[in-house]
């Protein structure tokens, strides 16, 4: 009984040690940190979820053609210890946003700054 024991625990602990890295987070290689990115646009909705919390939003290009862009940033619980809360962000708000876009030329941006009409800046990076 004890070295079944001793066997299904041997076991299970090799398999939490192999399965580990398939929880890992995901980095940032699908999107293009090479060029910064600013745009400028009108939120349209901003979902407070997990894991990334988004900004829908659109922009209008030097034609008059509008983009429907959306904006993903850290974890609510990340934004939250910074100062953000579901609020923070509303329809209709007029904003600029710097970050990188993803790569493949899709209307999908990762912001690290966001600066509102009135001149207030957030950022949603932990900042100590």
């Amino acid at each position: 009984m004890k070295i079944k024991l001793l066997a299904v625990l041997i076991g299970a602990a090799s398999l939490l040690m192999v399965s580990g890295p398939l929880f890992a987070h995901h980095g940032r290689s699908n999107y293009d940190v090479t060029n910064s990115v600013t745009l400028k646009g009108v939120v349209k909705e901003f979902e407070w979820i997990n894991p990334h919390a988004l900004i829908h939003f659109d922009v209008t290009d030097e034609n008059g053609k509008v983009e429907k862009w959306i904006g993903e940033t850290n974890s609510p619980n990340t934004l939250s210890r910074q100062g953000w809360n579901r609020n923070t962000v509303k329809t209709g708000d007029q904003i600029t946003l710097i970050g990188h876009r993803v790569k493949g030329g899709a209307f999908y941006f990762n912001f690290s700054k966001i600066i509102f009409a009135d001149g207030k800046e957030l950022s949603p990076a932990i900042l100590n």
